[in-house]
């Protein structure tokens, strides 16, 4: 298996593997060079960056990866506002529609607590898997191994540390679910404003 995608620890210097990494980087680096004009340029080396690129998706330039994206699966209509981090050693899995707010960062790479195999540089990844229809506001950090459930919305600053349930608000570091999401929020977009459904439909 992988060492990558083991969950084992491991020491991340392999030379064929670093020889990839740097590859899929020198591209991220290419898509953060390219103009917003260059929409069908961004397009493609979307496509060649991520694992799987749904229809639809985007992504903010810059964004910055440890593997370029390479081991990150997007669902259809993904996006992803500036400034996302991607600490990618392991698999990320973003499910269709869910919303990035600007400056999150999502990291599947941990290292030992225990100091003697800290100094030799070993590290272990864990997969994180985020639902569909997802909102994830702005500077949000989701840890390794974390599952955000469908349609979940975490606020902005939240730190998630384990798995929160499908349908919830969650805020605060650690994130705790807030409430669930109700029919208050099909009468209120924000505080006090009220939804016009007759004007949106």
């Amino acid at each position: 298996m992988n060492p990558l995608f083991s969950g084992e620890l491991y020491l991340p210097n392999d030379a064929d593997l670093m020889k990839i990494q740097m590859h899929y980087q020198d591209l991220a680096a290419t898509y953060n060079q390219t103009l917003p004009s260059q929409q069908a340029k961004r397009a493609e080396l979307l496509t060649e960056l991520f694992a799987e690129v749904g229809p639809d998706c985007y992504v903010e330039a810059p964004f910055y990866a440890n593997w370029g994206g390479h081991h990150v699966h997007l669902g259809p209509g993904v996006y992803a506002n500036y400034h996302l981090t991607l600490v990618d050693d392991g698999e990320i899995f973003i499910g269709s529609h869910t919303m990035i707010g600007p400056n999150v960062t999502l990291a599947t790479a941990g290292h030992p607590i225990e100091p003697s195999l800290r100094i030799q540089g070993y590290q272990y990844n864990l997969p994180i898997h985020i639902g569909e229809n997802c909102w994830l506001g702005a500077g949000v950090s989701v840890l390794p191994g974390v599952t955000i459930g469908d349609n979940t919305v975490v606020g902005a600053g939240g730190v998630v540390n384990h798995d929160l349930p499908s349908n919830v608000v969650a805020v605060g570091t650690p994130a705790k679910v807030l409430r669930e999401i109700s029919e208050h929020d099909r009468e209120f977009y924000t505080k006090n404003r009220r939804i016009d459904w007759d004007q949106l439909q």
